[in-house]
């Protein structure tokens, strides 16, 4: 317990953050398949249904107080892009946070500590537990800390949800073009398996990436793909 106590402290002076309660963290990093192993411990998904309306609010706030010029849905559209799965998953990325979650032997062999939705889910998680342990006041100003680069590219339009499709309108603004996903490899045991795919465009291969299933790997490999593009335009 000592051990995950220094864990925790870790994280804490990551995050610029101090708990009155730490016990609010811990539950806030631990997964449901942790946590039904042992008796009566809580897990995160309460905390995280709780750190959704956070979010939703301080955003809502932020974007509210700061753009008084765009509309009710200028402001939806930017909210939904800076609460979605993958900038929260961005954000945790940043922290490193798959280390520091609870959860079990199995779930952590089938990628858990990577997984989008779990690394999304505990961030939100988070916020719960410091507008539990010190209110709404800390809450927005760590929301406002942390959120800031998120919103900056909301406004940019760099937030992309589905990279696939975004790769498609981009190739395809001057006329048809072949896009083609090619699976290259797979490998690991079947509960961990990684799947490795080149997108194709016009017979020449733009972006390779890897994921824990084939969808992952594709939008990875479109991701990349967007990204050359990008840096090619900019030299």
């Amino acid at each position: 317990m000592i051990e995950r106590s220094n864990l925790l402290n870790e994280l804490e002076f990551k995050l610029q953050i101090s708990f009155k309660n730490l016990e609010l963290l811990n539950i806030a990093l631990t997964h449901s398949s942790y946590a039904k192993q042992k008796q009566n411990m809580k897990y995160y998904e309460r905390l995280e249904f709780l750190g959704d309306s956070v979010l939703q609010i301080c955003i809502s706030d932020i974007l509210f107080n700061r753009f008084k010029n765009k509309s009710e849905g200028e402001l939806t559209k930017l909210r939904a892009l800076i609460v979605c799965e993958n900038s929260l998953y961005e954000i945790a990325k940043e922290w490193n946070l798959g280390e520091y979650i609870l959860m079990s032997k199995g779930e952590e062999l089938t990628g858990g500590r990577e997984r989008v939705s779990i690394l999304a889910d505990c961030v939100e998680a988070i916020i719960a537990a410091i507008y539990l342990d010190s209110g709404f006041e800390k809450a927005m100003k760590f929301i406002q800390h942390y959120f800031e680069d998120v919103i900056l590219k909301a406004m940019n339009d760099k937030i992309i949800i589905d990279y696939k499709t975004k790769l498609q309108e981009v190739l395809q603004k001057n006329g048809d073009v072949s896009i083609v996903y090619n699976l290259d490899k797979f490998e690991g045991p079947p509960h961990r398996r990684k799947f490795f795919t080149q997108v194709i465009v016009n017979d020449k291969i733009c972006g390779y990436g890897m994921g824990y299933s084939k969808k992952e790997s594709q939008q990875t490999a479109a991701k990349e793909a967007l990204k050359n593009l990008e840096d090619n335009k900019n030299e």
